[in-house]
């Protein structure tokens, strides 16, 4: 099998969107998640994303990392999260693909991806963000800190689960939740979709013994 290589400064030489392009596939299958907030003109505002990542579950805390406006695009996603203190994360299936994707298009700010991409807007008492109507996971956070990253301009913000809604069936008896029950979407590089088959569980490692499925 003949194997491509490169080194850091060959990386460094790359065309930027075939670098881009490459660098996002490393990652192999990432979660894909609709995120919803608010703007304070009052504006819902969505955003597809696959950078966000468990933290901690005492407190249940979830990382998300968020580019902030450049000069070629705006980015309302980090501003109405850092303004509110709080977002949504909504699941999508892979029928829903198509839209969610769309809502990465440079929508200005008074346009909201609810309705240009055409995902209902619903409102629960414990975060003042939106979710996506009838998302099968809708997971409400709110701000507990905000890293800026100095290395990229990025920034880190660190959100605590206050609200958690999903089918009671998905559920599994250990406390997990059933990913593939929940029909959960995955995206891989910058724009393929895909939704995993149910995967195989394991009991937890110990040296003493041999793998074991559950």
């Amino acid at each position: 099998m003949k194997t491509t290589v490169f080194n850091n400064q060959e990386l460094e030489q790359m065309e930027g969107t075939q670098r881009a392009m490459l660098i996002n596939s490393l990652p192999g299958y990432k979660p894909a998640m609709l995120v919803g907030t608010r703007s304070e003109e009052g504006f819902a505002n969505l955003a597809i994303i696959s950078s966000h990542f468990h933290l901690g579950s005492n407190p249940p805390l979830l990382g998300l990392i968020l580019r902030p406006t450049s000069d070629t695009s705006e980015r309302h996603t980090l501003k109405n999260a850092l303004a509110s203190r709080c977002w949504t994360l909504n699941s999508f299936s892979l029928e829903q693909a198509d839209m969610a994707h769309q809502t990465s298009a440079p929508y200005p700010s008074d346009i909201s991806e609810f309705d240009a991409c055409a995902f209902g807007v619903e409102q629960k008492p414990e975060v003042s963000a939106p979710y996506v109507e009838g998302a099968l996971l809708q997971i409400g956070c709110s701000l507990r800190e905000h890293i800026p990253l100095s290395i990229n301009g990025t920034h880190m913000l660190v959100g605590e689960v206050v609200h958690l809604a999903f089918p009671s069936t998905a559920q599994r008896w250990d406390g997990g939740l059933d990913l593939a029950c929940l029909n959960l979407t995955t995206i891989s590089g910058l724009d393929t979709y895909s939704t995993p088959p149910a995967g195989i569980r394991f009991a937890s490692a110990h040296t003493d013994h041999k793998p074991r499925r559950l």
